[in-house]
């Protein structure tokens, strides 16, 4: 069982790139009982590319999860502006 939830939506956004990106994660249970890290990424307004990593314990998932926010904050990533945000997710 999971103790807390982890979910997590960042942006980035270049207008002079004409880049505009979007990056999910989230910890839940499947249905055999072990721990799921999804993450979902792609352009803004797309669907993305999806991919799945399970994992035997919540805490594997988490030093995953917190390695990868880690790495995404240094190429620019920041949680979007909710007022403003058009969720692709």
């Amino acid at each position: 069982m999971i103790a807390q939830p982890y979910r997590l939506y960042v942006e980035r956004k270049d207008a002079s790139k004409n880049m505009a990106r979007f990056y999910v994660m989230l910890i839940e249970p499947d249905l055999f009982g072990d721990i799921c890290l999804t993450r979902r990424w792609g352009r803004i307004g797309t669907r993305g590319r999806e991919m799945a990593h399970s994992f035997a314990t919540e805490g594997e998932a988490v030093a995953l999860f917190l390695d990868l926010l880690c790495r995404k904050r240094r190429r620019g990533y920041r949680p979007a502006d909710r007022r403003t945000s058009n969720r692709s997710p």
